[in-house]
């Protein structure tokens, strides 16, 4: 068991603590990777606490993708109607088109791909992807990263075999048109896909982080502090996560 450094009061932060969330993790983490667990299901953490604690955290994904040694993680969230991945993920805008290069659209599609087959049991994954630029560049008109980045790898990995569509303007790609046909939608980044998913689901949407050697589901919300002990909690999305992960564990087997 891992300790408290103080007591712990519910609702309020308390920077002692933050080492115990920290440990709290690796054990879980640890623990899957030595065969100790099927999956890990996380709750939502206090960033902030944490890092005022002097142990710099960017996040569960980022923490579980370094403890694990894996060679790289995709983002995705999840709702029983839509799955969303994510290119890029906690990433300034004007970051985010020097980010989106070939290498890394291979690794993501190559992972989503994979964990889609493996993980939920997809034999042939239909996968949408998002163009980066307003109407997917318009013919390079509006930008040319589809052009020049984002079309040669699909071209590429389309003759491998993937079924893959786009890349398809982010503003009318969400229509039943495109969704009924596929198995999930590729996002260049956070706030170009997910608040859709959100607004379709929010409270039912469970994020899970692919590419890891093991199953790892969390909630699709933050800690709600001010909701400690007033009994008005909504569990649904940590009830959703734990169902997904039990599912996900049955198609690994």
């Amino acid at each position: 068991p891992v300790s408290l450094r103080a007591p712990a009061i519910p609702g309020q932060l308390t920077v002692e603590n933050g080492p115990y969330v920290v440990e709290t993790l690796a054990r879980a983490c640890d623990g899957c990777l030595n065969g100790e667990f099927a999956a890990l299901i996380t709750g939502p953490v206090h960033k902030g606490v944490i890092n005022d604690a002097g142990i710099p955290f960017t996040g569960h994904t980022e923490f579980f993708e370094e403890r694990s040694q894996a060679k790289k993680v995709v983002m995705m969230l999840a709702t029983e109607e839509l799955r969303v991945a994510l290119a890029t993920t906690h990433l300034p805008l004007r970051a985010i088109a020097d980010a989106i290069t070939p290498a890394l659209l291979h690794e993501v599609i190559a992972i989503l791909h994979h964990d889609l087959r493996t993980k939920f049991g997809i034999a042939e994954p239909r996968i949408l992807v998002c163009g980066l630029n307003p109407h997917a560049g318009e013919g390079g008109h509006m930008g040319t990263e589809e052009i020049d980045t984002i079309i040669p790898v699909l071209d590429e990995l389309r003759a491998q075999g993937m079924k893959l569509n786009g890349p398809l303007p982010a503003d009318t790609l969400f229509q039943p048109k495109y969704l009924d046909n596929a198995d999930a939608v590729l996002a260049m980044y956070h706030d170009q896909g997910l608040p859709v998913l959100k607004y379709q689901g929010f409270g039912r949407g469970v994020n899970i982080t692919l590419g890891l050697p093991f199953i790892r589901t969390s909630v699709d919300h933050g800690t709600a502090l001010e909701l400690a002990g007033r009994g008005k909690a909504d569990v649904g999305s940590f009830i959703t996560a734990l169902n997904l992960a039990i599912k996900m564990i049955v198609n690994t087997q």
